[in-house]
């Protein structure tokens, strides 16, 4: 059965060039058909017990300085949500379907964002980096918090300004994996990028390894050659999943790597030669352990494609 159903998005602004840069790939990825977008912020406010200092002499005169930084941070984001709109109108999105939300933050603003999240979205986008790149080593703390416990909804982290036209998902047969074979070929419908599943199949080792004290060649090879095909059907059964949701075959690739040193580095490698903008990726892989609030593999491809989008697909 095709999958016509409207796409809604949650997309973080916080008045960052990072932010907006989502906006543009979101227009880019998927165009104005049946997407439904929330431009949603939620303000970092004091403490309260900044405020409170308001009754001590020495602390009230810091009391105008914090209301200008508050108005100032205000100013910031409504500013990018005005752009952001702007940007998605012009490329045709309807105005209707393109919400703003700007509010005090109630728990936290990842937590905010998560609630809000919970009601029906198809994904969270948001920039790798929010308005201080400085401070944000690794990624932002937001993304960071937001890909750590957003396990109900897919979460996407566009770092620079990737290429919109061609998405590579990293495939290893997994319950996450099908899933996120799933979530692609939902925003797919209706949008143009081609699509590649990549499978990533780690060799046995080099000379010397522990596997030569117990396989022979022979037995190595057949080994080998058993994955290869298990790998191609499963492969081939995910592009089928994508075909009936509406999706067009001639859009969906088939890779299969094998005999590779790093699952991770093989993805990104491939992904930087092919030219991908984007690379999907499941929370968890065939283990069920979670390391690192994510798949392993999925992990290091997220720390290496700074430049890229992630969906991390739960």
């Amino acid at each position: 059965m095709k999958n016509l159903g409207v796409k809604k998005l949650l997309v973080a602004i916080d008045g960052s060039d990072q932010a907006l840069d989502a906006v543009r790939y979101i227009k880019n990825m998927l165009g104005p058909e049946r997407v439904q977008v929330l431009l949603y912020h939620a303000l970092r406010q004091i403490d309260q017990a900044f405020w409170d200092m308001g009754i001590n002499p020495m602390g009230r005169t810091r009391l105008t300085e914090i209301a200008a930084w508050e108005a100032e941070q205000r100013k910031g984001v409504e500013g990018g949500m005005v752009h952001a709109r702007k940007i998605l109108e012009e490329a045709g999105f309807d105005g209707k379907a393109i919400r703003v939300e700007l509010h005090p933050a109630k728990v936290g603003i990842a937590r905010d964002i998560l609630f809000e999240a919970q009601s029906g979205y198809s994904a969270v986008v948001l920039g790798r980096w929010g308005v201080s790149r400085l401070k944000d080593i690794v990624v932002g703390s937001t993304a960071l918090k937001l890909i750590q416990k957003c396990q109900d909804v897919p979460v996407w982290m566009v770092g620079g300004k990737p290429e919109p036209g061609k998405l590579l998902v990293a495939f290893d047969g997994s319950e996450g994996a099908e899933r996120a074979v799933d979530h692609v070929a939902q925003m797919a419908v209706g949008s143009s990028f081609d699509i590649t599943l990549m499978s990533v199949v780690k060799g046995l080792g080099g000379p010397g390894a522990v596997h030569e004290a117990i396989f022979s060649s022979e037995d190595e090879k057949g080994l080998m050659a058993e994955i290869d095909n298990e790998m191609h059907a499963k492969l081939d059964h995910a592009k089928s999943r994508m075909v009936a949701a509406g999706v067009s075959s001639e859009r969906i690739q088939t890779e299969l790597l094998t005999g590779v040193a790093s699952r991770s580095g093989a993805i990104y490698e491939a992904a930087k030669r092919g030219g991908f903008g984007t690379i999907v990726v499941g929370r968890r892989g065939l283990s069920r352990i979670q390391e690192f609030y994510m798949g392993r593999v999925g992990n290091k491809v997220m720390q290496m494609a700074r430049e890229m989008a992630i969906w991390v697909v739960s």
